[in-house]
Formats: C-alpha cells, sequence, structure tokens
C-alpha cells in the first residue's frame, strides 16, 4: 500500500481566494498553523499513503521551499554558524518516512495536462488523486476496495454538499453523464478523492487546455469506465474566503471532522 502513489493537484491559480493567493498558492493557505495540503496528505498518511506526487504550478517554488526546509520548519534544533550541514534536530515527527515528488507541470496547465505530465512517476497499475484544496473524513480503505471491486478505470468520490457545484448523473454505482453547470441544492458533486488505473493516460493529452473534468471524464462515463464512490460524511472546500474561515473555525473548535489522531 505504501508503494501507490498519492497525486496531488496544486497548481492552479486559486482567483476566487485572491485574498491569500496574491501572496501563496492556495495549498498552501493555513487551517490552524499548518497549510490545507498538509492536512490532506495527514489524511493519505493516516490509511498508509505515504508516497506523494504534487503537481506544481502557480507558485510553486514556495511548496518546493516548504518540503525541502521541513525538517527544520516542523522541529526545535541547533546549528553550528558557519556550517549549515552541522544541524542538530532535537525532535522527530510523523512525516519522516513520507516521500515527496515535487513536479512542476506549468503555469497555465489544466488539471488533466498536470496528471499526464507525471505519468512518468507513476510506476504502479493504479494511483490515488485529489485536490490539493480539500478535506474530508472519506474511508481511504473502503473507497480502495471498492475501486478494485468493478475493475473500470476510474472511481470518483461523490459528495452532496449545499450545491453551488456542477452534478453527476448517476445509475447505481456507475457515471451515466459528468456536467460541471451548476444545479440546484443538494446534487451528487465531484468531491475529488479519486482512485484511478494506468489507463486513464490515454483519455489525457499534453496540451495545456486538457481539463480532467471536461472531456477525460465526460469520455470515461460515456465508455462506462467511470464509476463513483459515494461518501455521506464531512466534505469541504477551500474555494472562497468564507471557506477558508469555516475550515479554521472547525480547526479552532477542537473538532474538525477530518482531524486524524496524527495530527
Amino acid at each position: 500500500m505504501k508503494n501507490i502513489p498519492v497525486v496531488i493537484l496544486a497548481g492552479g491559480f486559486g482567483t476566487r481566494l485572491r485574498e491569500q493567493t496574491e501572496f501563496i498558492p492556495k495549498p498552501m493557505v493555513p487551517v490552524g498553523t499548518r497549510p490545507i495540503l498538509l492536512h490532506i496528505m495527514k489524511i493519505y498518511a493516516h490509511y498508509g499513503y505515504k508516497r506523494f506526487i504534487i503537481c506544481l504550478g502557480y507558485k510553486g517554488e514556495i511548496i518546493k521551499d516548504y518540503f525541502l526546509n521541513y525538517k527544520v520548519r516542523n522541529s526545535d534544533f541547533t546549528i553550528t554558524l558557519g556550517n549549515h550541514e552541522a544541524i542538530k534536530i532535537h525532535n522527530s515527527f510523523d512525516e519522516e518516512d513520507w516521500d515527496v515528488t515535487l513536479s512542476d507541470t506549468g503555469l497555465r496547465a489544466m488539471t488533466g495536462t498536470r496528471i499526464k505530465r507525471i505519468e512518468k512517476f507513476i510506476d504502479t497499475d493504479y494511483f490515488l488523486l485529489t485536490y490539493g484544496d480539500g478535506v474530508a473524513d472519506i474511508d481511504l480503505k473502503k473507497l480502495m476496495e471498492f475501486h478494485r471491486s468493478h475493475g473500470k478505470t476510474a472511481t470518483i468520490t461523490g459528495v452532496r454538499p449545499p450545491s453551488r457545484f456542477g452534478e453527476l448523473i448517476i445509475e447505481g454505482n456507475r457515471v451515466v453523464e459528468f456536467g460541471e453547470k451548476p444545479q440546484a441544492g443538494g446534487s451528487t458533486i465531484n468531491g475529488g478523492f479519486f482512485v484511478f488505473n494506468r489507463g486513464v493516460f490515454k483519455y489525457l493529452s499534453e496540451e495545456e487546455n486538457c481539463t480532467l473534468e471536461k472531456e477525460p471524464l465526460e469520455r470515461l462515463a460515456k465508455d462506462a469506465e467511470l464509476m463513483i464512490y459515494e461518501h455521506a460524511g464531512f466534505w469541504q472546500c477551500m474555494d472562497t474566503l468564507r471557506d477558508m474561515n469555516l475550515l479554521n473555525e472547525y480547526w479552532k473548535s477542537g473538532n474538525a471532522p477530518w482531524k486524524r489522531r496524527e495530527q
């Protein structure tokens, strides 16, 4: 399980959260004292998935710097001035066995393009994928079991928040139509937390305008290769300043629904 990669899309401009993203990429916007990206990674690590491939774009150097200096950022340490290699770390942390690949997938590349551009790092039969701005109390063990059970190319997680997003048309556990036009409240929408077989790459292109949520998922649905895992629990994205404040209120309460014991 540890070897299965988790791909995280972290390259968008985050224009609807401009109050924060003018200065940092959206995945680095803090919830509590840590960026939301780390919260997402800890959800996967809780289930044993500790190999990450992060697709960078807008202000990707900030995410690179964060992980390059992760140990000293999150530890007490003693440094011998004049010799930066002589650093003594005084504590350990849960993330010491994580394997994090940071890949620049282009400033203006769309989601499908970013995934296609990290194909070279996928050396397993399937991989997980999510967005760098959403958390959930999803059971990833059950998600993976569901994906293995149906034998199709793709599994998407469906959620039902008060809707301002697009709607998934489903029959049983199969997605028959993938639509991203706004619908009335209560619809099933794309909550991220995908599982893909390697066959998904033939639906993707390295052209900058390949958007996962458009032609690739639409084609998968038409080919009867897109299945849905319905998550009835907590899910919340960080799309706006209101969303950011809501997630921080959850965290401050000490009862954040996505929080794992390691956090």
